[in-house]
């Protein structure tokens, strides 16, 4: 999963889809402000989701590759571990390693810094990067560096599982704000199954990296190269894969135009 990012979006002036900022993109087929009260609830889902650092396009889709990051955010989070990884099968010496794996995550500091951008996905990669170095500089162990990425994944696992046991799944409260559902979806039981699916699938993702990485990480140095290898393939490449999926999957149904039953057509469509 990303850090959460601020999103440019929220900020004063015109967005792309010609929106003022904080302005929510009305439901099409609905008019908009009629009798309409905003809910807090609903406000309470818009700022987790900006929050989680997730991002429309400008005709109201979720835009995945911004979610993650963006190619900047996705290199930040790869190409430490990818230093790590050469520099250590290289020199065999940990402490050099530790050291270049943490000024390639320092650098990205440097360069957000000069491009005036917001500092805390840079930020939290070096505070990751540091523990990982601290553990294994530690342990004496070059496998060990990978070793809390295991613990935050499965934080993530808990959290994610326990929202779909209490009916709140996170799926739900991402793309209900993209989708400008508010949290409308709960009172409707196909749309709170559909996001609880949903929210499945990226437990699944997550799962998988567990299942596939930690009997790598058992192996020691000798499943190192495999290890490291496998954590930049089913890091952000496979979580937005998981994401699209997920968006997919959750897909509400065509609004119907009534010219089935005789009724007059009408102009709404379908929100996704």
């Amino acid at each position: 999963m990303t850090v959460p990012n601020p999103d440019p979006s929220t900020g004063p002036g015109p967005r792309p889809d010609g929106q003022q900022a904080g302005q929510a993109k009305p439901e099409e087929g609905r008019i908009p402000g009629e009798g309409e009260t905003p809910s807090p609830m609903a406000g309470l889902a818009a700022e987790y989701a900006a929050k989680a650092g997730l991002h429309r396009t400008h005709d109201g889709r979720v835009d995945v590759l911004r979610s993650a990051g963006g190619v900047q955010g996705i290199a930040e989070s790869i190409l430490p571990g990818l230093v790590f990884l050469v520099a250590y099968t290289i020199s065999r010496d940990l402490t050099v390693s530790l050291v270049a794996a943490l000024a390639a995550a320092a650098a990205f500091t440097v360069v957000r810094l000069v491009q005036r951008r917001p500092l805390t996905q840079a930020l939290a990669g070096v505070v990751g990067v540091g523990i990982s170095a601290w553990l294994a500089n530690t342990t004496g162990k070059a496998e060990d560096f990978y070793l809390p990425g295991f613990f935050t994944n499965a934080a993530y696992i808990v959290a994610m599982v326990i929202s779909i046991l209490v009916k709140w799944p996170v799926a739900g409260l991402l793309f209900g704000f993209i989708r400008n559902e508010g949290l409308d979806w709960r009172k409707e039981p196909a749309r709170l199954k559909a996001y609880r699916l949903g929210t499945w699938i990226i437990v699944a993702v997550l799962t998988l990296r567990l299942v596939v990485q930690v009997p790598l990480y058992l192996l020691g140095p000798e499943g190192l190269a495999a290890l490291a290898t496998t954590r930049l393939i089913m890091g952000a490449p496979l979580y937005i894969l998981g994401i699209w999926v997920a968006w997919l999957i959750t897909r509400p149904a065509p609004a119907s135009t009534g010219a089935e039953d005789g009724a007059a057509p009408t102009d709404a469509t379908a929100r996704d």
